[in-house]
């Protein structure tokens, strides 16, 4: 008889970013929170996952490719948390499907990634492997799977060959081979302002002395950095694409603000999703250091969305609308330095709260 499972009362809402978005649900679902269930922003500042990648390069398309978080977000927030994390990886879609199987069949959501390219309820005509959604079910009979994602408010119905194929990509950035994160997470969350502390840590020592690698393959960038030099790299980099011609100079400045604005990354380069979560640390803990964090997390979204605007502006010539946003980026290097330490000085005094 055909197999069909469905995870009851998932509490499934729209997210910036599909890591904390997912990250958020799953902690809903499974009970943890502080003083309930914790909003996106939290979720996304205590992964101390902040980074910044950029890199320019013909192989590519767009030719550009920027973001401002770092490779191991699904990992380090649910470990920190106290939770135990395996990373399955294979290129066997039997094997694959079968650990979604093994979480569904005893009542549990799986987290997965899926190519956007692969799946139709997002209509894009790009590809990008890196994007995590849950399943939550499945029904044989019908040859679907139930899938929430963070740009979707609904439980979505992907077709299961439109979702093997979404996690068998070989597309920028990387392989999925199928990648499932099987998580048995703690019955009770630790202490925020320790898990804070490491986060913001973390987040400054990405930044500030980028040693892992990101989600981004640098090597063959004809232009392109990690943590702050990637701020000074690109403000400098866009000072020479005067000399571009008007349509590469169109493509460039529409893939450079829909990266910070709508790739998934809650606006202003997932710097608004830091701010709301360092307000809610703030908040938890009353420390005015996180309160000031919060507001330099503030200031570098309002950077990074008016730089994004700048090049979208359809009342400018083309030229006007690149010095504006060359203007607007010139401010992110400083803003950037600004943020990395005000994470330190926030982590600083959390521990010393903590202690």
């Amino acid at each position: 008889m055909p197999r069909r499972t469905l995870v009851d009362d998932y509490p499934h809402k729209m997210g910036g970013h599909c890591g904390s978005g997912a990250m958020r649900d799953l902690l809903h679902w499974h009970g943890l929170g502080w003083d309930g269930p914790p909003d996106e922003g939290l979720v996304f500042a205590l992964g101390g996952a902040l980074g910044l990648s950029y890199l320019r390069s013909s192989d590519l398309v767009p030719p550009l490719y920027l973001v401002g978080r770092g490779a191991d977000f699904e990992i380090d927030l649910p470990r920190r948390l106290g939770a135990q994390v395996q990373v399955l990886t294979t290129d066997d879609p039997r094997e694959g499907w079968s650990w979604v199987l093994d979480e569904l069949e005893a009542g549990r959501p799986s987290l997965v990634w899926g190519d956007i390219g692969e799946l139709p309820y997002l209509r894009v005509q790009f590809q990008m492997s890196r994007h995590d959604i849950v399943v939550i079910g499945h029904d044989e009979a019908e040859g679907i799977a139930f899938v929430v994602d963070n740009d979707r408010a609904e439980v979505q119905k992907v077709p299961l060959d439109a979702l093997a194929r979404a996690r068998s990509s070989k597309s920028f950035p990387q392989p999925t081979r199928h990648c499932t994160y099987r998580i048995s997470w703690p019955s009770a969350l630790p202490d925020v302002a320790e898990v804070a502390a490491e986060a913001f840590r973390q987040s400054a020592a990405g930044m500030r002395r980028p040693s892992q690698p990101g989600i981004v393959d640098l090597r063959t960038a004809a232009s392109g950095a990690e943590g702050l030099a990637a701020a000074v790299q690109l403000a400098a980099d866009i000072q020479t694409w005067a000399d571009l011609p008007v349509d590469d100079l169109e493509t460039l400045l529409f893939s450079l603000s829909a990266f910070i604005e709508k790739a998934g990354t809650g606006g202003g380069l997932f710097r608004r999703l830091l701010a709301d979560g360092c307000a809610d640390v703030a908040r938890l803990t009353g420390d005015s250091a996180t309160a000031q964090l919060a507001v330099a997390a503030s200031r570098c979204a309002q950077a990074w969305t008016a730089t994004a605007r700048a090049g979208i502006r359809r009342d400018v010539d083309i030229r006007v609308r690149l010095a504006g946003v060359a203007s607007a980026a010139s401010q992110l290097p400083e803003l950037e330095l600004d943020l990395v330490a005000s994470l330190e000085a926030a982590s600083s005094s959390l521990t010393a709260v903590d202690r």
